[in-house]
């Protein structure tokens, strides 16, 4: 037999329990009242006394605690919790474009640039003459008839090595993906196996993208003592593959809330479908996406 008790259930059958209990007690009271004066004749044929016989009722209150036992035994395992269902009727997604503020930067004062050098000018005030070389007559008159004409070697320079000198190595060139911020069709939460137009995927996916995000939040126990409020701004970027990327803050209220919301954007990678990439062209590209995480007190 299977069978769940709720909540309010479950306080019905503990209250009435419990005044079953008064109830008896009330009539085992007002039953011993009206037979007391049996019991005391009997006791004086038996010798025994009501007033120090301490298991009279023994039998009785060990029946009432055994059915008690089993009352709320039954009861604990019948009750049944329900997990609450989040409405998100309410909830709006407004996907902004948010513009990081260029960071706050000193601009150092442009030199002039220094002078040119001044040329230096040799002014010659001598006139150079340049006198004819002399020549001396060094030529030698010898006889030669009976020497013998030695054959006259020439040493050739021996080579020298050349080294050869390897061309440098070619720089791998590394393909930047352009990531788009408007595209024919934005990156969808997984989910929502839907048929229909794109405008009517994309709202499915957002109104499933909130409740993620809404059953998986955790307030922050900082933000939540000193009554931090505010909305964090996430920037994060869906590839080709529907893989999360590149995420980063752009507004952070303080108090833990920006690092809350980037745990969230974590938690979407580890889903068992990953996001439906944006479109161009008919063909996936790299899209970059800001998500507005509200953290708001309960009033």
């Amino acid at each position: 037999m299977n069978f769940s008790i709720a909540g309010m259930q479950f306080a019905i059958g503990i209250a009435s329990i419990f005044v079953l209990i008064v109830g008896i007690i009330f009539l085992l009271k007002y039953k011993f009242s009206h037979t007391k004066i049996h019991h005391e004749i009997a006791n004086r044929l038996s010798k025994k006394y009501d007033e120090v016989d301490v298991f009279k009722s023994s039998g009785t209150f060990w029946r009432i605690g055994l059915i008690t036992a089993i009352s709320l035994s039954i009861l604990a395992f019948a009750w049944t919790s329900y997990e609450t269902e989040i409405d998100v009727s309410d909830m709006s997604l407004d996907i902004v474009d948010f513009e990081p503020l260029p960071p706050n930067t000193v601009q150092q004062p442009t030199l002039p640039p220094p002078p040119p050098p001044p040329s230096t000018v040799i002014e010659t005030t001598e006139d150079l003459t340049v006198e004819a070389p002399k020549f001396v007559d060094q030529t030698v008159t010898r006889d030669v008839s009976n020497a013998v004409q030695q054959p006259v070697k020439t040493e050739r320079p021996k080579p020298t090595p050349t080294k050869r000198v390897l061309p440098p190595p070619k720089k791998e060139v590394e393909v930047i993906e352009e990531v788009f911020q408007i595209v024919e069709e934005m990156p969808r939460f997984p989910g929502c196996d839907i048929t229909g137009s794109y405008d009517e995927k994309k709202k499915c996916a957002d109104k499933k993208m909130l409740e993620f995000i809404y059953a998986n939040v955790k307030y922050p126990s900082v933000a939540r003592e000193n009554n931090v409020e505010g909305t964090a701004v996430v920037s994060f970027v869906i590839k080709k593959d529907g893989s999360i990327s590149n995420i980063n803050v752009l507004r952070d209220p303080g108090a833990g809330c920006g690092e809350e919301a980037v745990r969230i954007i974590n938690l979407m990678q580890n889903l068992p479908n990953k996001w439906i990439p944006g479109r161009q062209g008919n063909e996936n590209v790299r899209v970059q996406f800001n998500l507005p995480i509200r953290f708001r007190l309960a009033q």
